[in-house]
């Protein structure tokens, strides 16, 4: 049956290729519009190229020098614990080439996000001339690229990777998954500098041309007259799809390796199949995103994309849960039937529900039709200050029910995963297999969640391009419908994010767990528990908590400072360039995009290494057990903290959208001017800090299992 699985793994990536080969031709053969839209868009793909070259030059140094710590650290750890020197050197050499190849994959992930978006850009804003659902399908399908080759990308390399370091025939097969651990730290590596360099460019482009061009100028949003406007398109690519692609491919990498280690203390149950089953269930989660992409579509101008959206997330979700029977009866049977499949299927299908939650939490609390931002709304009346406050009061509000539905998915999965494999002897803790299938479960359909999210910063450069290049009303209103639907595919698929990333390192701390034993010589039917009385324990997890507050500060204060950089040329470029303000001269863009790059590239650093360095040095000086508490302690402040920063910044953004559409005076009264300072403050957190908390606590959780071997000192 092995031969199967891999048959249809690698079957299902070469669907995958030839569906993306088919939806980039789609794309590449519709019109580029005019000569002036076209100008516009050769700055914004000039831009986003020239940073991302620059960032990801940046990130290869940290990721070279990242290679020769862990190699070293790998090796003398492994001979600490009595293996020989060949042994260690073994595995140093795999971890080290499952790390780069994590890393590369990941960039490879967010380059391909920027590229298929600056590339879609302009040709949905020219097919916007030609009604909704042309510009909709152009969009869609430039985003649908990015989501099915990230999701494919990803289970190329983990599957390549287990099959070459033993996961066919070889005598390693149970060691494999350990292995390719690397694999997901050099994944989470990339996407921590590749999310917080892009969301610290753009927002600090963001910031910088709202203030002076909104609130100074007077001027409309992408108004060419603003010096920072293209910055700030600039910004949409290199944040919210290079960016949140890297953050979606290591979700994806760390949960499959999670879930193929904690397979492995199942080997005695399902043999190989147990390990395999993540990788299969993710092969089928993308045909399931395929067929739910190409459902999407619209009857008329007057329609709501949004709905077209969501009944395709609704199809994918739906054939995902038909699937998962199949997949978990034929492969989660165990021996004679001796496993209770059903309430292996009954954890599936609890994570698919969980992701439809979210979707829906995350839209109350952030759309304009609903209670939080129509209260919000309502503050801006009496000024800036009580708009901030409600907004945080609102933020702070809807940590309550993400929290509780995960707490919920992960109390009755992990429960369901004890009746199914309670019965089986020689597991220690059956419930957490439970636990892992959830989380395939919600990230089933990450392809097509990606794909909503892309389409996202697709959507928000056509109306950009349309209106720098002064194209007629009827087209700007084709693509504001599209803008307004593409800034709810963002927040639902930042709340689908957090949610993922909870249960992922859930997972992943289990699979932490499951190392910790073998390293020591336990059984994995063994029980081995973290003492959270030791006073260590209580240290680390204090200090997890805190640098979860501290990287926000500093990613939060990075785009700050970036800010006044833009704010300072902006208001420069008004006062001595005449005739920018009368449309008489041309501003100087490029100045702008310069002064972002460096900005951010010089501001990303110090959060990173406080995320990469203290997991490191709390394992060697306090040991593994205070690394646990650690991890516990950083994923329960990083997923609160993320929900409250994600929900209040897109409530922020959308009470300035709902003031903007005429209501408490419209644009240029006293509310908007409040409701753009909201949105201002909102910036930074729902697009640097709170994303990256996504990535930085599964960064913690690979690098304590990379780590590890270096925690038995202390």
């Amino acid at each position: 049956m092995i031969a199967v699985y891999y048959a249809i793994i690698y079957g299902v990536i070469v669907i995958s290729a030839a569906i993306i080969g088919y939806l980039m031709w789609y794309v590449f053969k519709q019109s580029k519009g005019t000569e002036d839209m076209q100008s516009i868009s050769n700055a914004i793909k000039e831009g986003a190229s020239a940073f991302l070259k620059r960032q990801y030059k940046t990130i290869a140094w940290i990721a070279l020098i990242s290679l020769v710590i862990i190699c070293i650290a790998t090796y003398f750890g492994r001979i600490a614990e009595n293996a020989s020197s060949s042994e260690a050197l073994s595995y140093a050499i795999h971890t080290g080439i499952a790390f780069i190849t994590g890393a590369f994959c990941s960039a490879l992930s967010g380059f391909l996000g920027m590229y298929m978006s600056v590339n879609s850009n302009i040709r949905c804003a020219d097919g916007a001339k030609k009604g909704l659902n042309h510009a909709l399908q152009i969009a869609f399908k430039g985003g649908a690229v990015t989501g099915l080759a990230v999701t494919t990308l990803s289970l190329l390399g983990v599957t390549t990777l287990f099959l070459i370091y033993g996961g066919y025939t070889g005598g390693n097969i149970k060691e494999a998954p350990s292995l390719i651990v690397g694999f997901g730290f050099g994944a989470s590596l990339v996407a921590l500098f590749a999310q917080l360099g892009g969301g610290i460019y753009t927002k600090a482009a963001d910031v910088g041309a709202d203030l002076v061009g909104k609130v100074e100028a007077g001027i409309p949003e992408d108004d060419p007259r603003n010096p920072a406007v293209v910055a700030d398109l600039v910004g949409d690519n290199v944040g919210d799809c290079a960016g949140r692609g890297a953050d979606l491919f290591e979700s994806t990498a760390a949960e499959n390796i999670g879930a193929m280690i904690i397979g492995v203390g199942l080997y005695p149950v399902f043999g190989v199949a147990g390990i395999l089953f993540p990788l299969v269930a993710r092969a089928l989660g993308i045909i399931a995103s395929i067929i739910g992409i190409l459902t999407v579509k619209v009857k008329d101008e007057n329609s709501d994309p949004m709905k077209s959206l969501t009944k395709g997330f609704f199809i994918t979700a739906i054939i995902m849960a038909v699937v998962f029977l199949f997949n978990v009866k034929l492969m989660l049977s165990g021996t004679n039937g001796s496993v209770n499949w059903i309430a292996l299927y009954g954890c599936a299908l609890i994570g698919i529900l969980l992701s439809i939650v979210f979707v829906f939490i995350t839209d109350y609390y952030t759309s304009y039709r609903r209670r939080p931002v129509l209260e919000m709304a309502k503050s801006c009346k009496t000024g800036t200050a009580t708009n901030i406050i409600t907004g945080v009061s609102m933020g702070m509000e809807s940590v309550g029910l993400p929290v509780l539905f995960i707490s919920l998915a992960i109390f009755g999965s992990y429960n369901l995963g004890r009746l199914a494999l309670g019965d089986v002897s020689g597991i220690s803790d059956p419930g957490i297999f439970g636990t892992a299938i959830a989380t395939m479960g919600m990230l089933s359909t990450c392809a097509y969640v990606l794909a909503m999210d892309t389409f996202g910063p697709i959507t928000d450069n056509a109306g950009g391009i349309i209106e720098m290049s002064g194209a007629p009303e009827e087209v700007r209103n084709t693509t504001d419908k599209l803008d307004a639907c593409g800034n709810t595919t963002k927040a639902l698929t930042k709340g689908y994010a957090v949610g993922s990333a909870a249960l992922a390192t859930f997972l992943l701390f289990s699979a932490y767990i499951d190392e910790v034993k073998k390293l020591i010589g336990l059984d994995a039917s063994a029980n081995y528990s973290v003492d959270i009385g030791k006073p260590s324990v209580f240290i680390a997890s204090l200090i997890g908590a805190c640098v979860v507050f501290l990287f926000s500060s500093t990613a939060i204060r990075a785009v700050g400072k970036a800010a006044q950089y833009v704010i300072v040329e902006v208001r420069r470029q008004f006062k001595e360039i005449p005739g920018i303000m009368k449309g008489e001269s041309k501003p100087e863009y490029g100045t702008c995009v310069d002064i972002v790059t460096k900005g951010a590239l010089r501001e990303m650093v110090i959060p990173g290494l406080i995320v990469v360095l203290i997991p490191i040095l709390v394992g060697i000086l306090l040991g593994k057990e205070a690394a646990a508490g650690y991890l516990m302690v950083v994923t329960i402040a990083g997923v609160i903290l993320a929900l409250f920063l994600n929900n209040s910044g897109g409530a922020w953004d959308n009470t300035k959208k709902y003031i903007e559409l005429g209501n408490y005076g419209g644009k240029g009264s006293d509310a908007h001017k409040a409701g753009v300072v909201g949105d201002t403050v909102g910036d930074p957190f729902k697009d640097t800090a709170g994303p990256s908390l996504h990535v930085l606590i599964k960064l913690t959780s690979t690098i304590t299992l990379v780590f590890i071997v270096l925690f038995f000192a202390a």
